[in-house]
């Protein structure tokens, strides 16, 4: 069987004067044939891509497995920890807030990728989604084990260091946030392929874009740096 999502199509040229053939990029979606560097024929071939999947779905499995991950840590289920700590809880109030803190994040995320994302590709290589899946859920087991572990200790400078890395975290979450819709506002005017320059509108989360091209990451660095901050 044929699917077109497994599939590109690419334009034959030959180069004169040697008329040397190349293989050219892959043509768009919404190529057409007349607009084309063609004459009155045009040679085309395909090319199988393997199995693909759609970006929506890439991202759901990219997040939905940190989100599981982290509570299995958190809830001491038994052979994490040794068989006396099995379903056992942290007596560390910021333990409970790293959780609720990390289980917020990827809730987030998973509404922004249902309800506001726009792709502009349709799909991605399967074998891409496994890498991504590896380093995503990786990383929250790292980070869980050694948050939720029976011998974590609290912050070095006590609550006055939690409250302030909890505030900024709170704040940097909300300029994502904000920096996605206005992408995603932006995309709903031009479209997917749309290539306008984001401009600050009158939330102050988006006057980053002053500064920056992508403040969108600016705050999803700073959301790590001050969450581990936070538990250290």
């Amino acid at each position: 069987n044929i699917y077109p999502a497994e599939l590109t199509l690419k334009l034959l040229s030959i180069i004169p004067p040697q008329k040397q053939v190349r293989k050219g990029k892959s043509l768009k979606d919404d190529d057409v044939l007349q607009n084309l560097p063609v004459g009155t024929t045009a040679t085309m071939y395909f090319r199988d891509l393997g199995p693909q999947i759609g970006w929506t779905m890439v991202f759901l499995a990219e997040y939905i497995g940190p989100l599981f991950i982290y509570l299995l840590f958190y809830f001491r289920v038994p052979y994490i920890y040794s068989q006396q700590d099995a379903f056992t809880s942290s007596s560390n109030s910021v333990v409970t807030l790293a959780c609720a803190c990390h289980t917020c994040h990827y809730i987030k995320r998973l509404i922004e990728t249902i309800f506001v994302h726009r792709f502009s590709h349709g799909t991605m290589p399967l074998r891409t989604i496994v890498r991504n899946c590896v380093y995503y859920w990786t990383f929250s087991a790292w980070l869980a084990f050694y948050i939720n572990h029976p011998l974590y200790t609290p912050p070095s400078y006590g609550d006055m260091q939690v409250n302030y890395a909890l505030a900024i975290f709170v704040l940097c979450e909300a300029g994502n946030f904000s920096i996605h819709v206005a992408l995603n506002n932006l995309k709903a005017e031009g479209g997917t392929k749309c290539r306008k320059f984001p401009l600050p509108t009158k939330n102050p989360f988006t006057w980053l874009f002053f500064l920056v091209s992508c403040p969108n990451y600016t705050y999803e660095v700073n959301i790590s740096c001050f969450y581990d901050y936070g538990m250290l």
